[in-house]
């Protein structure tokens, strides 16, 4: 496994709370966390997975998002939160937010670039690229998340907190946790597999900003050291149509070029609206925040991994 971050002078020794421990972002944070010398409290739904999380060198603290108390108690002995177990569960960011208020203690709060989705059904590629204080319309079914973040980042100027919100674009890479795969280039991959071509919705048209794992695991530790609170970063390295991607993966995958167009109709009815902005909508954005805290992504680029699928 490589090391994300190499840096001495950060601080160690910190005991650091993270939700969705045995997910894809917070098991790779919190590897990184254990790796640079903390003790990590990881968030787990069961006591068969608690036992996931030991082997890691992970204490687990065994609930839900939903059992306040659990979230409370463990926010309360922690030096810090992460909270990446969803950008869609408002009790759990209500929670975490009232037990650490006025505490001056990092919250970090995971969130998604679909915030700034359009309805593009794959037809077209926006050329609209947001930045992380760029004014932007969300679509109504993204707008409870924009709220979310609105909450943390308030929070973190008004409550006592330094809370900030990483904002992630399409991930892609090994996850260093329990849970290897991402959401949207796995599926998509697996999918083309069962076809034999490379797959995309309507035209592909639609562009989506991509980050790899491991750089985005370095901008959570950055900001844990030295964001301020109310800060507000997207994670990007780049951009690609939908398109694009199914030629890489045909390529990839030996399939020569081959590419196959889905209806997207089909693929509200499988995976509802969050498969509708997940992959045929524009999501383009510029990490201008994260670059300016010190972020520098060094991963490979998105065509240099896909390259590497077989």
């Amino acid at each position: 496994m490589r090391k994300v971050l190499d840096d001495d002078h950060r601080r160690t020794g910190m005991k650091i709370f993270v939700t969705g421990a045995t997910g894809y972002i917070g098991g790779s944070v919190a590897e990184q966390l254990v790796v640079s010398g903390h003790t990590v409290l990881g968030l787990v739904r069961s006591r068969e997975k608690a036992f996931l999380l030991k082997e890691r060198g992970i204490d687990p603290v065994v609930g839900t998002l939903d059992d306040w108390g659990v979230l409370t108690d463990a926010a309360h002995a922690a030096d810090a939160v992460i909270h990446a177990a969803s950008a869609d569960h408002p009790g759990s960011v209500l929670t975490l937010v009232g037990a650490l208020e006025r505490s001056a203690k990092p919250l970090i709060y995971t969130t998604g670039s679909g915030i700034v989705a359009d309805s593009a059904g794959g037809e077209y590629a926006s050329s609209s690229v947001f930045t992380e204080d760029a004014y932007f319309e969300p679509v109504p079914f993204r707008r409870p998340r924009v709220e979310m973040n609105r909450l943390v980042r308030e929070a973190g100027i008004s409550k006592g907190i330094r809370a900030v919100v990483i904002c992630p674009t399409m991930i892609y890479g090994a996850g260093r946790g329990v849970q290897p795969d991402s959401d949207q280039l796995p599926k998509l991959v697996a999918l083309s597999r069962q076809l034999g071509a490379g797959v995309y919705f309507g035209k592909g048209l639609n562009r989506y900003s991509n980050v790899h794992i491991d750089d985005l695991v370095e901008l959570y530790m950055l900001a844990l050291d030295k964001a301020p609170g109310g800060s507000f970063f997207f994670a990007e390295n780049g951009d690609a149509s939908f398109k694009e991607i199914a030629e890489m993966v045909s390529h990839a995958l030996g399939f020569e070029g081959r590419t196959v167009s889905l209806s997207v109709e089909d693929l509200v009815r499988q995976y509802g609206e969050a498969g509708r902005y997940g992959v045929t909508s524009n999501s383009r954005v510029s990490a201008l925040n994260a670059r300016r805290l010190g972020w520098s992504p060094k991963g490979p680029s998105l065509a240099e991994y896909i390259e590497h699928l077989r």
